[in-house]
């Protein structure tokens, strides 16, 4: 059964809701952000731990954002999973520091490839329970490409049946960002949700696009349940206009019911 998870956007240690395709360490300038919050990182973990909103991801956009992750990690031990700079080198820590699941991209990818031998000593190292990794990627033809380091790097992966189900076997998560959609709240990538729900065979959540409360059941036609949706941008919590906080929650209590 689809469910809604929320999610938790670091940058420069605040929380906000960006455009995806924007980020750019190379011109920062055309960064689009939709919306800075007032709260700190704390007050959304709260919420959400409030509401039973178990799997929120909280992610690392780029450098100085340690501090605030970890005031949200404080908030609701083991009740998130944190990304951004996660490696073999600090993944227990961040576990250690209230995280309940670890989610890593790039680190994988070395020079923008693909490492299985990354993949498999993480999962040694702290368990494939404990470890997402996220294939968010960007659209190429008729093909969808991951893409590293704030989405700005297109790697040699292409997120298909073969590649999801070669990594499923060292993690016990998947998290996919359609990131030409990101940010833009014009609806999801239908055709990418659709092949997830074919293609998964573990959880699998699926963010970019959503823009109304309507995205999660169209979420669950399309990938028959498998593939949860995350919100953003279009959320009244993070200043949107399209989905009521309250009502994103209401359905995750009807569709538990």
């Amino acid at each position: 059964m689809t469910v809604f998870r929320p999610c938790i956007d670091l940058h420069e240690g605040q929380v906000k809701q960006i455009v995806g395709a924007s980020l750019s360490d190379s011109a920062p300038s055309v960064l689009k952000t939709n919306f800075v919050a007032s709260h700190p990182p704390s007050y959304y973990a709260a919420l959400y731990r409030q509401n039973g909103l178990n799997g929120a991801h909280v992610i690392k956009l780029g450098p100085k954002n340690d501090e605030a992750a970890k005031s949200a990690l404080t908030a609701w031990p083991k009740g998130l999973q944190i990304g951004g700079g996660i490696n073999i080198d600090n993944a227990q820590e961040w576990l250690d520091a209230g995280a309940d699941k670890v989610i890593v991209t790039s680190w994988l990818f070395p020079n923008a490839k693909f490492s299985i031998d990354r993949l498999r000593a993480l999962a040694e190292k702290i368990g494939k329970k404990s470890l997402v990794v996220d294939l968010s990627c960007k659209r190429r033809g008729d093909k969808w490409i991951v893409a590293m380091d704030k989405w700005q790097t297109p790697t040699d992966t292409e997120v298909n049946k073969e590649t999801l189900d070669m990594i499923t076997e060292y993690c016990s998560e998947f998290l996919v960002h359609a990131a030409d959609v990101e940010g833009l709240c014009q609806g999801i990538d239908e055709e990418l949700v659709r092949r997830l729900g074919e293609w998964c065979t573990i959880p699998c959540t699926y963010a970019g696009g959503g823009k109304d409360i309507n995205d999660l059941a169209l979420v669950q036609r399309l990938s028959n349940g498998k593939v949860d949706l995350t919100y953003g941008s279009a959320l009244d919590i993070f200043g949107g206009t399209g989905v009521r906080f309250d009502d994103a929650v209401e359905w995750n209590r009807t569709s538990r019911a």
